[in-house]
C-alpha cells in the first residue's frame, strides 16, 4: 500500500540524534552541559499562570471560535498597533496552535503545487520542511556571515521567477540573530511590490532585540506592502510560553478569512485556558519581557567574546533571538579519537562524546560549517560550557 509521496518527502531532523543523545546520557547520570534550547529558560510570568487559573474557576474549558476568542483578537490588535504601527481589525487575526502552526496555515493558504518560496540560508529547521508540505518548493538564498546573515538584495532578485509566491523573511532571525533595519526592509518591500509576491514576516523573537536595535514590523511600511505581508508572531518568546501553544497571524481579509476556514476544519480552536492566559499576556504587565532581554544581552556578550577568544572559532554578535551561530570550518577534515570530522554534525557528535557539550549542527540550518548555540541557558552553564568547548578544540 502506497503511503503519501509528500509526506514521505519531509526530511527528519538532523538535530533529532543529538537530542537524544544529549537526554540518554543525562538520564545515565552524565554531567551534560546543553546549548541546543530553542525556549527561553525563564518560568512564565505569575500574573499569566494567574489568568489561567482564573479561567479554569470560571469554566473557560469549551470549544472557542474556531480563529480564537475575540479578546485575545482585541489585544493583539492594540498589541500591533501600538508596538508596530499597524492597523488590523479582529477578523484579520487567525490565533492558532504556536506561531508554527500559524506558517503552516500561511503557506496553505496561498501556495499551490509548484509555487516557489524564497527561503533563507540558514534556515530554522521547519522552513523548507513546511513549504514542502503545502506542495509547494523551497528556493534557498544564502545569507552569508559577511552580510550578517541578511539577503543580498541581488541574490534575492535573481532567485525570483514567475513561480514565486512568497519570500519568507524572520526578523529577529533563528538561527543567526540577524536583524533587518527600516532601509533593508524597504529593498525588499518594494522587491515584493515589483513582483506581486507575498511576504511572511516571521516576528516570533520581536522583543528580543540588543545594541538599541529596534525591531520594524515590514508591514508598517506603506499599506501596498501590509496588503501582501503575512505576520506571524506568538506568546511563546516574549512571554516564556512555549508550551502554551499560542502563535498568531495577521493579514489581509482574504487570506485570514482561508486560513480561518483551513483552521476550523484541520484542529479547530487553539487551547481556550491558554488563549486567556495569553490576553493577560499581552495586556498585563510588560516589565518582566525586559529583565528577560536584559540578561540575554548580557549572556550573549559573555558568549561572544569567549567563543572569539577560542582559536579556530569566530562568530558575529547577533542583534536579536538567543542563539550564536558559531563559525567551525577550520576544524573541518580534522581527526579526533580516529574519527575525521566532515561535517558539523560530526563536530557535535564529537563534541558531546568527548566534551559532554550538546550543541545544535548547522547542517540542520543548511549550513554545515557552523553550529549553533543557544544562550537560552544560566551563565554558570555557559561558562561552564564554553569552557569545554575551549579545552575541546585545543
Amino acid at each position: 500500500m502506497e503511503l503519501s509521496r509528500r509526506a514521505k518527502d519531509i526530511s527528519a531532523s538532523v538535530t533529532l540524534a543529538i537530542t537524544a543523545k544529549a537526554k540518554k546520557l543525562k538520564s545515565e547520570g552524565v554531567d551534560i552541559i546543553s546549548f541546543g534550547a530553542g525556549e527561553p529558560d525563564f518560568d512564565t510570568p505569575a500574573n499569566i499562570l494567574k489568568a489561567a487559573e482564573d479561567a479554569l474557576k470560571q469554566g473557560l474549558t469549551r470549544y472557542t471560535a474556531a480563529s480564537g476568542i475575540s479578546e485575545l483578537k482585541a489585544a493583539i490588535c492594540e498589541k500591533l498597533n501600538s508596538d508596530n504601527n499597524l492597523s488590523y481589525k479582529e477578523e484579520q487575526i487567525v490565533i492558532s496552535n504556536g506561531a508554527k502552526h500559524s506558517l503552516y496555515n500561511a503557506l496553505f493558504a496561498i501556495c499551490n503545487e509548484s509555487d516557489e518560496v524564497i527561503v533563507p540560508l540558514p534556515y530554522w529547521v521547519s522552513y523548507p520542511e513546511l513549504v514542502k508540505l503545502v506542495g509547494a518548493k523551497p528556493v534557498f538564498v544564502e545569507t552569508p556571515e559577511e552580510n550578517d546573515f541578511k539577503y543580498i538584495i541581488s541574490e534575492l532578485k535573481a532567485a525570483i521567477t514567475n513561480k514565486t509566491k512568497a519570500i519568507i523573511l524572520n526578523s529577529p532571525n533563528n538561527p543567526t540573530g540577524a536583524v533587518y533595519s527600516e532601509e533593508e526592509l524597504k529593498e525588499i518591500a518594494k522587491m515584493a511590490i515589483e513582483n506581486d509576491i507575498f511576504i511572511i514576516s516571521d516576528e516570533i523573537y520581536e522583543k528580543l532585540v540588543y545594541n538599541d536595535t529596534k525591531h520594524i514590523s515590514i508591514a508598517s511600511l506603506s499599506d501596498e506592502i501590509k496588503e501582501r505581508t503575512i505576520v506571524v508572531n506568538g506568546v511563546s518568546k516574549a512571554y516564556a510560553m512555549t508550551g502554551w501553544r499560542i502563535g498568531y497571524t495577521a493579514s489581509n481579509s482574504e487570506v485570514s478569512k482561508i486560513m480561518s476556514n483551513f483552521q476550523s476544519h484541520a484542529t479547530s480552536n487553539p487551547n481556550s485556558i491558554a488563549q486567556y492566559a495569553s490576553v493577560e499576556a499581552i495586556n498585563g504587565p510588560q516589565e518582566q519581557i525586559e529583565v528577560m532581554r536584559v540578561e540575554f544581552e548580557k549572556r550573549r556578550d559573555y558568549m561572544v567574546d569567549r567563543v572569539n577568544a577560542i582559536p579556530g572559532l569566530s562568530c558575529k554578535k547577533p542583534k536579536g533571538a538567543f542563539y550564536v551561530m558559531v563559525n567551525i570550518s577550520s576544524f573541518i577534515g580534522k581527526t579526533i579519537n580516529d574519527k575525521k570530522i566532515s561535517s558539523s554534525v560530526d563536530f557535535c557528535d564529537a563534541l558531546i562524546d568527548v566534551a559532554k557539550v550538546a550543541a545544535i549542527p548547522g547542517a540542520g540550518f543548511g549550513s554545515d560549517n557552523y553550529i549553533r548555540l543557544s544562550y537560552a541557558t544560566s551563565m554558570k552553564n555557559i561558562e561552564e560550557g564554553l569552557n569545554r568547548i575551549e579545552n575541546f578544540v585545543k
